[in-house]
C-alpha cells in the first residue's frame, strides 16, 4: 500500500480572463498526494504491483475533488500529473496513468475520452503544468487548457507527487472555433 505523508486539494473560481465576467464562474481544481517512493534510489524491474496498489488513491482522489467542485454532472475536463523526487525515474511517474485515469473515469461514470497526462522528476517544490481536455471527445478545442499542481516542501528524494484536476467548463472566453460541446457524438472520445 502507498505510505501517503499529505495531501493537498485547491479549487479555484475563475469570473473572467480580461473580457466579460459570466455568470456562473468556472471552477478548477486539483488533488495531490505526496507518496513515498519504494524505488527510489534503486532499478525495479516490476513496477506492475505498486501500480495496481495505487488505484485505490486515485478513486479516493478523484472522489474529493469532485466533491469540492460540486458534483460529478458539473465536471467537463480532467487531466493528471506525477512529480517524481530526484531518486526517482519518470517510469515512476508513469505508475500514475491507470491509477489516476481510471480513478477519474470511474468516479465520474465512465467518461469515453482519454485522461490527458504530465510527468516530470524534480526537486522540492516542482511545479507541474497538468493538461486539460474534454471528458468525453478529445477534440474539443475550447477545453484544451492547462492546471498547475506542486507542493512547497514536495517531493522530497525519495517522493512522489500525484495529482489529479478537474473543470466544469473549459476556457472561460473561448472563441477560436472547433468542436462544441453541443456537437459531441460521443461515439470515441474523440469527437
Amino acid at each position: 500500500m502507498p505510505e501517503i505523508r499529505k495531501t493537498i486539494l485547491t479549487v479555484e473560481e475563475i469570473h473572467h480572463e480580461g473580457g466579460p465576467a459570466v455568470a456562473r464562474p468556472l471552477r478548477l481544481g486539483s488533488i495531490a498526494a505526496v507518496v513515498k517512493n519504494p524505488f527510489a534510489g534503486g532499478y525495479e524491474a516490476d513496477l506492475v504491483g505498486f501500480m495496481q496498489a495505487l488505484k485505490p488513491l486515485g478513486r479516493e482522489l478523484a472522489e474529493r475533488l469532485i466533491a469540492a467542485l460540486g458534483d460529478s454532472g458539473e465536471i467537463q475536463s480532467y487531466g493528471k500529473g506525477a512529480i517524481v523526487g530526484g531518486d526517482g525515474e519518470i517510469e515512476h511517474g508513469a505508475m500514475w496513468h491507470e491509477p489516476g485515469g481510471w480513478g477519474m473515469r470511474e468516479a465520474l461514470g465512465g467518461t469515453l475520452a482519454i485522461v490527458p497526462s504530465n510527468k516530470v522528476v524534480g526537486a522540492i517544490g516542482t511545479r507541474l503544468m497538468v493538461p486539460l481536455s474534454h471528458i468525453n471527445a478529445a477534440y474539443v478545442r475550447g477545453h484544451f487548457a492547462s492546471a498547475e499542481i506542486g507542493i512547497y516542501d514536495a517531493p522530497r528524494r525519495d517522493e512522489i507527487v500525484y495529482g489529479l484536476v478537474m473543470a466544469t467548463g473549459g476556457r472561460i472566453h473561448d472563441r477560436l472555433g472547433g468542436l462544441a460541446v453541443a456537437d459531441i457524438k460521443g461515439e470515441d472520445g474523440l469527437r
